[in-house]
């Protein structure tokens, strides 16, 4: 006895995937994010493959998951993908410290974070 599957939270030309516990703030995670938000797929593969943050490589392998969710478990065509979504969530963060001069103590904060990428198929326009 299992419980009852529930219903499908994505449109049916819509997949999604989720990157999660991932070693950067996620004030960092969102430029990277919104540098692919709206374009086809090939073009922000190419952005991210070319891009110099750190966590651009991240990123894309989130996205390539998400492109596979579409291909393999919804029958999408790769070609006519659009990245719909890509939105940043907080995680959790780990408390450090540093010591300072006169017995004090600063603190140092290591934030994570959560991506989701959700990939649309559109139709072609000619």
């Amino acid at each position: 006895m299992g419980k009852p599957k529930g219903e499908r939270a994505l449109a049916d030309n819509e997949a999604k995937a989720i990157a999660r516990m991932l070693r950067v703030s996620p004030r960092k995670l969102n430029l990277v994010a919104a540098a692919i938000r709206g374009k086809k797929v090939e073009k922000a593969i190419a952005d991210l493959t070319f891009s110099r943050k750190r966590i651009a490589g991240d990123v894309k392998k989130t996205l390539m998951s998400a492109i596979a969710n579409a291909e393999n478990n919804h029958q999408l065509d790769p070609d006519s993908l659009v990245v719909a979504e890509a939105f940043v969530g907080k995680a959790f963060v780990i408390k450090r410290f540093q010591p300072r001069a006169r017995g004090r103590v600063g603190r140092i904060e290591k934030p994570f974070s959560n991506l989701t990428i959700v990939v649309r198929e559109v139709e072609e326009t000619a």
